[in-house]
Formats: C-alpha cells, sequence, structure tokens
C-alpha cells in the first residue's frame, strides 16, 4: 500500500469575479514564461481574463483551432475526468482523449514547474491513467468491492513537505485512511524525488505505522491555479485538481 501511495505523487483555485484588479502576486514574474504568449496572459485577475478572451478572439476568425488556450484545455481535461472514478470508469478512447488534451497542456507549461510556488496546496488527485496505481490492490477490481474510496488528497506545504491520504469505507460501515509524509527534493527545473516515511494506516480506533520508507520521482508537466499535471518515472499520467475548485 505505502509504493502504491507513493507512486499518486506523480503526480488543482481562483473563481473571477468582478471588481478592481487586485494588485498583482510576487511571485508571477517568477512562474512566467517570457517566450509563450499563453503564460504572458495567464489569467490571475479578472481584467486578465478577459484580455485573454479578446486575444483569442482576435485570431479565431485566421485560425479556430486557435481558440484552444490553456484556460480551455484546463476545462475540458477536468471535464474528461471528472466522476470517473480516478480513471477507472474511462474506456480506452476516452483514456486517449485525456492523454491527448494533456499534451497540448504541456506545450503551456512554465520553463521551471517545480520553482512555481502554484505547486503549493491542497490537491485532489482525480484521475490516473492506470486506475489502480494510486491505492494499489485497494483500487484493484476485488478491492474496489471491499473498500470504497472517498478521498485521495496530496497535500504539498512550502517548502518542502508532502503528505498523501487516502481515506476509505471499508465493507460500507468501517471508516479508514492510510497516509504519508515526505520531503521533497528538486532534481531539476521539472523532476522531483520525494522521500517518505513508513505509511500510517487507520481504521477506526485503531491507528499503527507498517512498512519502511519509500521513495519516488516524477515530472510536473503543467501547472496552473486550478490544474496539476504529473507524470511518474513509468509514465503514468495524473491530474491533480487543487481543492475548492471542483467543477
Amino acid at each position: 500500500m505505502a509504493a502504491a501511495l507513493t507512486s499518486s505523487l506523480a503526480l488543482s483555485p481562483s473563481t473571477f469575479r468582478g471588481g478592481p484588479e487586485p494588485s498583482k502576486p510576487k511571485f508571477l514574474n517568477f512562474c512566467s514564461k517570457h517566450t509563450n504568449l499563453a503564460f504572458a496572459i495567464l489569467p490571475y485577475t479578472h481584467c486578465r481574463r478577459h484580455k485573454t478572451l479578446r486575444i483569442l478572439a482576435s485570431v479565431s476568425v485566421s485560425n479556430p483551432q486557435a481558440l484552444t488556450g490553456p484556460e480551455e484545455l484546463s476545462a475540458s481535461i477536468l471535464s474528461k475526468v471528472t466522476h470517473s472514478d480516478r480513471g477507472v470508469l474511462l474506456k480506452k478512447e476516452e483514456q486517449e482523449e485525456v492523454a491527448e488534451v494533456a499534451e497540448k497542456l504541456q506545450s503551456f507549461c512554465v520553463s521551471e514547474p517545480v520553482k512555481c510556488p502554484l505547486i503549493f496546496g491542497d490537491w485532489d488527485v482525480v484521475y490516473c491513467s492506470v486506475p489502480t496505481s494510486p491505492g494499489g490492490g485497494y483500487r484493484s477490481t476485488l478491492g474496489r468491492l471491499v473498500f470504497k474510496t472517498k478521498e485521495m488528497i496530496q497535500v504539498i506545504e512550502a517548502p518542502d513537505i508532502v503528505k498523501n491520504k487516502v481515506s476509505f469505507s471499508a465493507l460500507g460501515f468501517l471508516d479508514g485512511e492510510v497516509s504519508l509524509t515526505g520531503k521533497l527534493k528538486a532534481l531539476d527545473n521539472k523532476w522531483i524525488q520525494v522521500i517518505f516515511e513508513p505509511p500510517e494506516l487507520k481504521v477506526g480506533a485503531l491507528e499503527f505505522r507498517y512498512g519502511g520508507e519509500s521513495e519516488v520521482k516524477l515530472q510536473i508537466t503543467y501547472i496552473d491555479d486550478k490544474v496539476r499535471l504529473g507524470k511518474g518515472s513509468k509514465g503514468s499520467l495524473f491530474v491533480f485538481q487543487r481543492r475548492g475548485n471542483s467543477t
């Protein structure tokens, strides 16, 4: 279970409203990709969002496909994986559609996602291309009959703490959860490594640790204020949605 949980790291939250434009966060320049127009206008404020829409509309006549920008792609990938039991219920062709959108989003990723402050926060695991990867045997066909997954959450705290938690209901009446805490280390601008402590299991009033340390390496392929995409060392695609931004 510990190894399966760590794979979930391979690895989304603002609602835009009217009113005066707030001051720009100091980390915007830190995350921006100056050679990419899409990120130069990445929407953080109400005014910036409308600027994005106006620019897209100005090129839509000559190239309709140019309407597909990062904000639209981000919304599209969430719509494809919502209510899919983190990918279990998707057909092969539907998973291929998710992979296609993820590939397009990757081209809009900031140049150094590991350093982007947007990675910090609470995230829901909403999709994995290998549905049994996050949760291991608990997420197998048999495991899902016994253990109903309630939540899969990943919390990344500054400067380098990662917490994974899977909560479940066993046989429909016994609640439990498995959690992992680890330390993050940047390997380069896109890849990170996390060393996790032994997992902690809670079932009812019972609580104990088991197993040993575990390790995971992952690539952050896209990040914005709502969605984070990641690819594990074995190629599994993960989609995370920042908590508080359910569609």
